[in-house]
């Protein structure tokens, strides 16, 4: 059976790195709120992420986890996506190694499974977003092979 974009679901075997594993229960979740937390730090409590993944897994979202003798140490979330522009991609929405593991090859391992990931559902690319000032993460993601391929702009909203 081929793979699309909306059928297509990750399994530990897909992974192909025995460290790595879906987070999809709420155990799973919990778990990874800390972590989540050092790069997403307007998340304010543990049920606020956990309603705002399970909103977001309407649309298509999923979380990685990487572990380290039990322990989550990095975590990535992503979606397939589609649009004009790229055609059929992986986004990236987050992506994050634990301060006392950076440099372990953790963020390297998951953009390599979600790469994977990528290939086995027929994207062209994959895609992610980073602060114009992240420049460490500018750095890595060069390293890992990326190259920067859009500016992206926005207007911010007050909101009640």
């Amino acid at each position: 059976m081929t793979s699309t974009l909306t059928n297509f679901i990750p399994s530990v075997l897909d992974l192909a790195d025995t460290a790595l594993r879906p987070l999809d229960n709420i155990h799973d979740l919990c778990g990874a709120f800390p972590l989540m937390q050092q790069l997403r730090s307007h998340l304010t409590s543990e049920s606020d992420f956990t309603s705002r993944i399970e909103r977001m897994r309407v649309e298509g979202y999923h979380l990685i986890g990487a572990y380290d003798s039990g322990v989550l140490v990095a975590l990535a979330g992503y979606r397939l996506q589609e649009n004009l522009v790229y055609g059929a991609f992986l986004y990236v929405d987050d992506l994050v190694t634990a301060e006392a593991h950076r440099g372990g090859q953790w963020g390297a391992r998951l953009l390599q499974a979600l790469e994977r990931l990528a290939r086995a559902s027929g994207c062209a690319r994959l895609v992610l977003d980073t602060g114009l000032a992240n420049a460490r993460a500018q750095r890595f993601y060069f390293r890992e092979g990326l190259l920067t391929g859009a500016m992206r702009f926005q207007k911010q909203f007050d909101t009640p």
